[in-house]
């Protein structure tokens, strides 16, 4: 196939392609980006390298079009696929170098954020959510989203900040404000955990059998932003509380990590929930140390509002 720029030095020598010629220079040469780049090199291009260069100054009118007119990464048409056209001066010419663009910078960013997030049986589409998408129907929610973005904001991975403790109805999206908040970080490349809590004491009491409880509670206990989605919610036993809750709210309490926490329960209904397992064993005192470190790792927000997924429903 023929190149652009042979096409062009080509035509330009037969008379019947004169016109066509000059109009396409010109043309070229009343590009904005063309003009603009030209004045940024003024004295270092000549005429001549110009005339060698046309086909290349072609080639980068065309794509920049295609870019201007792109809304997404998937509807790219570039050459190549996530780059934009970019004139530069080389080898005593004007040649064109690709760059990505800004629908791949952002994926890129997306993808990087999104490996700072690990998901423990929470849903995957949690990856996705930001602050511009969580709304704000009561004065519950607009204060705990408020306080949500003043962590983020100043929190820099190093000084103790405290989380927050996000209790409310069933289904007014605690764990989607958990999930921007954990976006929100992973920006400024801090990177966190969100743990499903029922279903991560399933897999704690399954780790038993194969003996890697111990370093599963250590990733757990150690990650720098730790959030525990819907506490309360798992079937309380006296092995839960004072083997799993205990050692990674004591670490994390002593390590000054910061701790979030979604439930259905204040921490007045929490404590009771602590204290009483299923075999009916009432044990007061080791569930309050439990709720004193959760106070200390975090502060209690209440998040109302519609139930979210009954709307999905309807």
């Amino acid at each position: 196939m023929e190149k652009i720029g042979d096409t062009i030095n080509r035509l330009k020598h037969k008379q019947n392609f004169q016109e066509r010629y000059r109009d396409l220079r010109e043309e070229i040469m009343q590009n904005p980006d063309v003009i603009q780049f030209l004045d940024q090199h003024k004295g270092k291009i000549t005429s001549s390298m110009i005339d060698r260069s046309l086909g290349k100054m072609y080639e980068f009118i065309t794509q920049s079009k295609n870019c201007r007119e792109c809304s997404s990464l998937e509807e790219c048409k570039s050459i190549i696929p996530g780059y934009e056209p970019k004139l530069v001066l080389k080898n005593h010419g004007i040649d064109v170098h690709y760059v990505p663009c800004r629908h791949k910078i952002m994926a890129d960013k997306k993808r990087e954020a999104e490996k700072l997030i690990q998901c423990i049986h929470v849903p995957k589409e949690i990856l996705s959510a930001n602050f511009g998408e969580v709304t704000l129907e009561t004065p519950h929610r607009i204060q705990a989203v408020k306080k949500a973005e003043e962590f983020v904001e100043h929190y820099d991975g190093e000084k103790f900040k405290r989380g927050l403790y996000i209790h409310g109805p069933f289904g007014t999206g605690k764990t989607y404000l958990l999930g921007a908040i954990a976006n929100a970080l992973a920006l400024k490349k801090i990177p966190s955990i969100i743990v499903y809590v029922p279903e991560f004491i399933r897999e704690m009491k399954q780790s038993i059998g194969d003996k890697t409880l111990e370093e599963k509670l250590n990733t757990i206990k150690k990650t720098p932003v730790l959030m525990f989605d819907d506490i309360g919610a798992e079937s309380m036993s006296s092995w839960v509380r004072d083997e799993v809750y205990g050692p990674i709210f004591q670490y994390r309490m002593l390590e000054k990590l910061p701790t979030f926490f979604t439930s259905n329960f204040n921490l007045k209904d929490l404590e009771h929930h602590l204290t009483y397992t299923q075999r009916g064993e009432e044990e007061k005192l080791k569930a309050g140390r439990i709720i004193e470190r959760i106070q200390f790792l975090a502060e209690p927000v209440k998040y109302d509002g519609p139930n979210k997924r009954f709307e999905t429903i309807e």
